[in-house]
């Protein structure tokens, strides 16, 4: 065999030159790149059969493949860019092949940068499909194309934003639905098809239920979610992520999104949605007043050294009364409640410390003056029976279903059980489905047993209840 001299990026055998190639493979979202159910989706494999037919043609190898799946041309920081760039400059490659100039760049800047990058190297671009070479009608044939991608992807962003724009108005969802909520895909009678929003049938009554218990003030975000995730609370599934706890952002996200009840956000405006609200506007808005408190005060448990302190604010300027305790000569410590925006002076407030034991005096006279007249005791029971009622009956529905699923359960962890002794389950497997089985039990039995508990201590006590409340004095 005869071996000739040959050129950077080439080799020669027997007269004749096949040079070195690398392809480069782009689409721009994660859909594209996993349509059809493949690895790869549609438009890759076809990219790589054109670039391989286009080395074939110029006699060349490809010897590196480079592909960019699910990123947008509007930026060159692409991964798998900046790897090809970084491989031309230390290897002896011929051509890079593309299947357009668009999968390259979509804007001038980064072709002619990109380009630039190819050339240092020596490395000639090449297009699959379109005839652009180092000639000047080639040259000039590269800068028209690249121009026209560049014009695409502006005026197909400028189309999408007015598209997303006119949905947004007319009450439509754009992109992912929130938790609690399905992108459903549809017919209409002529067979068009129609995207839209629907419940969640699983997550939705979950989400519900978050939204009234937070509003009542007894749970922190994460209280919440750690009874959320007991309730069995789960992000969608999707073909690559399983389902998953929430996050803990997640749940903040939720309680503070106006989506819930009934509003669509989009660029700093509120529209009224087409999707059907979850939550009522009154417990969205109290929720929207804890969740303020909450971040005023904070939210983590402290311990506090008075059971005055968080509850007392000045008279003066309106800022919380904090603790201070002041030392004499003598070691003895003094008790003081101070205006906490005249300590970080963040106010004029002029007024002084003030000593707690004088605090605490004029908050007991001042409960001594508050009186319930008998005929609010009366309006007060009759509103607490009807509602105790109405949450009973809640609870009743609810206690049905963990019934249900209670025993659902139990026939599932037979029947476990029965396909581990079959061999048709290993025993890791059967550790982790029981260890999830048995949790939800534990969960479940705890409702069901809690609703009947609470709604009787709950009856007993109430007369009790009113009958201190009356007397705010005395509860003090």
């Amino acid at each position: 065999m005869t071996i000739t001299q040959s050129p950077p990026g080439s080799l020669s055998r027997l007269g004749e030159t096949t040079c070195l190639a690398v392809s480069y493979l782009r689409v721009s979202t994660k859909e594209q790149a996993s349509k059809g159910g493949r690895d790869e989706g549609f438009s890759i494999p076809a990219q790589r059969e054109a670039n391989l037919r286009k080395a074939r043609e110029l006699n060349a190898i490809i010897t590196e493949e480079f592909v960019d799946a699910g990123e947008s041309a509007r930026k060159a920081d692409r991964p798998e860019l900046i790897r090809l760039i970084e491989y031309v400059k230390t290897h002896d490659v011929a051509y890079c092949i593309v299947h357009k100039v668009d999968r390259l760049a979509r804007n001038r800047a980064d072709d002619v940068a990109i380009h630039l990058a190819l050339q240092e190297a020596g490395v000639m671009l090449v297009s699959a499909t379109e005839n652009i070479d180092e000639t000047p009608s080639g040259m000039l044939l590269h800068g028209i194309m690249s121009t026209i991608a560049e014009f695409y992807s502006r005026n197909l962003a400028s189309e999408v934003s007015k598209g997303m724009s006119k949905k947004a108005r007319t009450g439509g969802t754009n992109g992912k639905a929130p938790v609690g909520y399905l992108n459903v895909t549809r017919r209409d009678e002529l067979g068009r098809e129609v995207r839209t929003i629907e419940l969640d049938p699983v997550r939705a009554p979950l989400v519900k239920w978050a939204f009234e218990a937070y509003a009542t003030g007894n749970y922190s975000t994460n209280t919440l979610r750690e009874e959320l995730i007991d309730r069995g609370l789960t992000t969608v599934p999707t073909p690559k992520r399983p389902a998953k706890p929430p996050a803990l952002s997640t749940i903040q996200k939720m309680l503070a999104s106006p989506y819930y009840k009934g509003n669509v956000l989009f660029r700093g405006a509120t529209y009224d949605g087409l999707h059907e609200p979850l939550v009522a506007p009154e417990v969205w808005y109290r929720v929207q007043a804890v969740l303020a408190a909450n971040r005023t005060s904070g939210e983590k448990t402290q311990a506090h050294g008075h059971y005055l302190k968080g509850s007392i604010f000045c008279g003066e300027c309106g800022s919380r009364l904090i603790l201070s305790n002041a030392k004499s000569r003598r070691g003895v410590i003094y008790p003081y409640f101070i205006c906490a925006g005249r300590h970080s002076k963040r106010t004029n407030c002029e007024r002084k410390a003030m000593y707690i034991p004088d605090i605490e005096a004029a908050v007991e006279d001042y409960y001594r003056r508050i009186q319930i007249a008998p005929h609010i005791v009366d309006a007060l029971r009759e509103l607490i029976t009807t509602e105790l009622d109405r949450l009973h009956e809640v609870g009743r529905h609810e206690r049905q279903a963990y019934q249900t699923e209670r025993e659902a359960l139990r026939d599932e962890r037979k029947k476990l059980l029965q396909a581990h002794y079959a061999g048709m389950v290993p025993l890791d497997l059967l550790g982790e489905e029981q260890d999830r089985i048995a949790r939800r039990l534990a969960f479940l039995d705890a409702q069901i047993d809690a609703g009947n508990i609470e709604y009787e201590q709950t009856k007993a006590h109430l007369d009790d209840c009113l009958a201190l409340a009356a007397d705010c004095h005395a509860i003090y």
